[in-house]
């Protein structure tokens, strides 16, 4: 192993070795997940004369006729396609593609389209087959080869890959069988199957290979594995599988007690995989395990849940893993990792940043999983009333701070901002026995803890990006909790009585103080937060009151000329920050919410676009009210 990675790390080259697209042709613009775009037209000087450059409208002419299929089911989309109020709208996480002038977007209308990126011409539409969708977070490119034309992958939510040939969207007769290839296989259904096995963010192609995670049940505890796979991008054929839960003779084996490892579902990487291309590594960020929050049917830390797990490319085989929350029992996940470089004594040493729900942010040597900032078990608290329950007595935490609140005190950290909203909070904490909360603090049967953050994360799916010139790590984050309660099920084990967020339903306000959402930048360099500001307004409080940050899912964006843009707020904003500085710089009204990725990148016609998709949604009730693609250019 040693040799192995002491090969590797002699292959490393400075950033930006490799050049990045003026497009976007990843889920994250490159395979190291950063979200940045080398381009420079649009600047800090000109992006408050940016304007709409044109819309597409995703929603077919006949679809209110239709017969309405069912919804995604979870969380993320528990409201189905109809949206809400019979709207028949639908709210959308994807992040479009843009390669070779063309704009591939997976539309929630069980759609794959292709648009001219200039001027969002629709050039095919791809009609899924009925009662599937493509993944609700995009779908990937794969440039193809001598002889086999470029693809465009498309992970599905009934658990298929297919392949469409990118200029024409018919499906690749040579991929699986006829364009479409079953993942739903014996080995990991594991004598399920009908358990769920889905996709909700687009697979990684690293050279001819299709990197599939996958989507799972959170419950109950048995059911399809979240096994990690390749496949062969010309045909459809199984490269490599690692198991994300070891089995006997396999590294972290013994962190399951007993049988508790077999057939247990979850430890799947639901979110982004990411791939250090030059060194062939690949990065697979590993969520809780079945159930989430339930921990006394599996004593131990239970690798690979909330690993980063680096696996060599070619094969899947393992070379290290860095774990960041040990026996998961709040739904903690690890939803974000991103490539970064670290300048240190004169050197630059190759890192990944990895965050789960709790934002806390630790940054690790990409070639060993040494972390590069120290990293303290720190003791926390193992009090619960649950039987069976054995919290694990310590937790990492990074020297570098946190970017959302952990803890809450139900007397000093109640919301101020006005009298009816701490009433309301206040009336909550009482009725439903609603008690403080420490970092990493057990769930209870006998009251509801107030849990910072709440599923939700203080970060979430949508990652971070990264600016590798100026060293900045930015990541949008929640200031929001969950009062969580336990109770006890039929069978002896115990299972979450409630499941809501720890605010006013209807104004979608937080219990806790303000800021409730944060847009900040990380020094890579030295640990520290170069800037914080807040994300969103309340528009309805007060002039001079209204900067509280909102509620956020989504992803930023960077570009080389030092901005910064995002959408992801519930006010249905879209914002550009200065990067040096978070200082916001321009502001545009969306059609709807935009709980996405924007991209950006240069058109046919030399121009400089951003492009983000506005239909609301989300995971905390955003009513889905559009359907739009909406495009931005500096006029001419």
């Amino acid at each position: 192993m040693k040799k192995t990675l002491a090969i590797l790390a002699l292959t490393f080259a400075p950033a930006f070795a490799a050049e990045l697209s003026n497009e976007w042709p990843h889920y994250a613009q490159d395979a190291g997940g950063n979200r940045y775009s080398p381009l420079t037209q649009i600047t800090p000087h000109n992006v408050a004369r940016l304007t709409q450059a044109w819309v597409y409208h995703m929603r077919p002419a006949d679809y209110n006729s239709r017969p309405q299929p069912p919804g995604r089911g979870g969380a993320a989309g528990a409201q189905g396609r109809g949206g809400f109020g019979g709207s028949r709208f639908a709210g959308s996480q994807a992040t479009p593609l843009v390669v070779n002038g063309m704009m591939y977007v997976a539309t929630p209308y069980a759609t794959v389209i292709a648009l001219d990126s200039s001027t969002g011409k629709e050039a095919w539409v791809f009609n899924m087959p009925s009662g599937d969708r493509p993944a609700m977070r995009g779908v990937e490119y794969w440039p193809g080869e001598k002889g086999v034309a470029p693809r465009i992958v498309i992970a599905t939510t009934s658990g298929k890959l297919m392949e469409l040939d990118a200029a024409t969207g018919k499906p690749s007769p040579a991929f699986g069988t006829e364009g479409t290839l079953d993942l739903k296989t014996d080995d990991v259904m594991n004598g399920f199957p009908k358990s769920q096995y889905s996709f909700s963010t687009p697979p990684l192609i690293h050279k001819n290979l299709i990197i599939t995670g996958s989507r799972v049940q959170e419950s109950p505890t048995q059911g399809a594995s979240g096994d990690v796979r390749a496949w062969d991008a010309r045909t459809g054929k199984a490269v490599w599988t690692f198991h994300s839960v070891p089995r006997p003779g396999e590294v972290g084996h013994d962190t399951w007690e007993g049988d508790s490892w077999v057939k247990r579902s979850g430890v799947n990487v639901w979110t982004g995989i990411i791939a250090d291309e030059r060194r062939g590594i690949v990065y697979l960020p590993f969520g809780a395990p079945t159930y989430d929050r339930y921990g006394s049917d599996r004593h131990g830390t239970n690798l690979f849940a909330n690993c980063v797990v680096a696996v060599e490319a070619a094969t899947g085989k393992y070379l290290w893993h860095f774990q960041t929350v040990h026996h998961d029992i709040w739904d903690l996940d690890l939803p974000s990792v991103t490539l970064i470089e670290v300048k240190r004594g004169g050197r630059t040493i190759p890192g990944i940043a990895v965050m789960n729900k709790t934002s806390i942010l630790f940054m690790l040597d990409r070639v060993t999983g040494k972390p590069l900032y120290e990293v303290k078990e720190i003791p926390v608290p193992t009090d619960t009333d649950i039987p069976g329950e054995q919290p694990w007595p310590t937790q990492p935490m990074s020297v570098t701070p946190p970017l959302s609140r952990l803890s809450f005190d139900v007397e000093k950290d109640i919301v101020k901002v006005r009298p009816e909203l701490e009433a309301y909070c206040r009336d909550m904490i009482k009725k439903e026995n609603i008690v403080s909360s420490t970092a990493f603090k057990p769930l209870r049967a006998d009251s509801s803890v107030a849990t910072f953050p709440s599923a939700l994360g203080g970060i979430d799916w949508g990652g971070a990006a990264f600016d590798r010139p100026r060293g900045l790590y930015i990541a949008n984050s929640n200031n929001l909790g969950a009062p969580t309660r336990m109770g006890p099920r039929p069978d002896g084990t115990y299972a979450m009585t409630n499941f809501g967020y720890f605010w006013n339903r209807e104004t979608r306000e937080p219990c806790s103080q303000t800021p409730w959402g944060n847009l900040s930048a990380v020094d890579v360099n030295t640990g520290r937060i170069a800037w914080q500001v807040t994300l969103g307004t309340t528009d309805d409080l007060p002039e001079g009151s209204r900067n509280t940050g909102r509620y956020n899912i989504g992803s930023p964006m960077a570009t080389a000329s030092g901005l910064i843009f995002i959408g992801a707020t519930d006010d249905s904003k879209f914002r550009a920050f200065d990067t040096k500085t978070g200082k916001e710089l321009w502001t545009m009204k969306l059609e709807s919410s935009a709980n996405n990725g924007p991209v950006t990148y240069l058109g046919k016609d030399g121009r400089q676009y951003v492009a983000v998709l506005a239909t609301g949604g989300g995971n905390g009730g955003v009513p889905y009210t559009s359907d739009a693609i909406q495009v931005f250019a500096v006029p001419k």
